[in-house]
């Protein structure tokens, strides 16, 4: 099904697919010029399998520390997103459990279908459609968040969700996402809540610590207090990721240089609307009964059953 939308600048209308909220979970799903993009990547499909065995025994020989999961399906997603470099992947791997031990609280015993209210909110949303790449987008918008309603631990909590849902997706293993932050209307009372802890966390989550790459991090409409705000991530920000930071202001013309209009909203130059993060915990009802989203993140401690403690 094709939906007809105009573009806001021009009379003409242009085809564009039906939005659907749906995780791409099977390898089938991955287009050829992306498998291309995996190879180039190190991704070889006739000696896979033989290097995720020798990842697996690394982690057996290293045991620095246990996975909750070792198949080659767990395994491939680390590797790809680190190029298929066995230490590089198994310095993610270890990255990603000791974030997982130092916050237990984002994981254990956390029901993703209670936080509607981030979505009811518009803090942050995944795109479900991709951008020309290939990549989601995540998307903060800062300056609507009442830190008085919705704590930074839920906001990290939901970010949590979409990441480890993304990296489910073979298309987001090979290709990995982008983030927008939009900081209009971000303030003071916003800037007291972001310590050099929660700094340390986000980037963790975007950049370091997650198996799913950030290819690159779009700020717009910031304004003074972002410079405040700036100070308490910069340091946590590495060399490659520095330069893959790009700072737009209110200018989307620079924005269109790296994401095409048709994959944006209209609130940034594009032609989408805005999809509420709520509709993502929809389809984490619905297509979960259908595929083993549910059972790969229950098995990570998040909680679906209403009747479990």
């Amino acid at each position: 099904m094709w939906l007809t939308m105009r573009h806001t600048s021009s009379t003409r209308t242009r085809a564009m697919p039906a939005v659907e909220h749906k995780l791409n979970v099977s390898e089938e799903e991955v287009p050829e010029h992306i498998r291309l993009i995996a190879s180039q990547q190190g991704e070889c499909t006739k000696t896979k399998k033989q290097t995720i065995e020798q990842f697996r025994s690394y982690i057996l020989e290293r045991n620095e520390c246990q996975p909750h999961r070792n198949d080659d399906k767990y395994l491939e997603k680390f590797l790809r997103a680190r190029y298929w470099k066995i230490e590089n992947s198994y310095r993610l791997l270890c990255s990603y459990y000791k974030f997982r031990e130092h916050n237990k609280g984002y994981y254990e015993k956390v029901r993703p279908l209670d936080l509607r209210h981030l979505g009811d909110s518009d803090i942050l949303t995944v795109t479900p459609y991709r951008d020309q790449h290939g990549h989601r987008i995540i998307i903060y918008r800062f300056g609507l968040w009442r830190p008085n309603r919705v704590t930074v631990d839920d906001i990290f909590r939901a970010t949590i969700v979409l990441q480890e849902l993304g990296s489910l997706e073979p298309i987001s293993q090979i290709m990995g996402g982008v983030a927008i932050f939009d900081l209009k209307d971000l303030g003071l009372e916003h800037i007291l809540h972001l310590s050099p802890s929660v700094a340390q966390k986000m980037i963790a989550l975007l950049v370091t610590s997650m198996p799913i790459r950030t290819s690159a991090l779009h700020i717009v409409n910031q304004n003074w207090v972002f410079n405040a705000g700036f100070k308490i991530f910069k340091p946590f920000l590495n060399s490659a990721m520095r330069e893959r930071l790009y700072i737009h202001g209110s200018d989307m013309s620079s924005l269109h240089k790296h994401i095409d209009p048709e994959h944006l909203p209209k609130r940034y130059g594009g032609l989408h609307d805005d999809y509420s993060y709520t509709l993502w915990l929809d389809m984490l009802k619905e297509q979960s009964t259908e595929s083993n989203v549910q059972k790969d993140m229950e098995q990570l401690g998040f909680i679906f059953d209403s009747n479990a403690i």
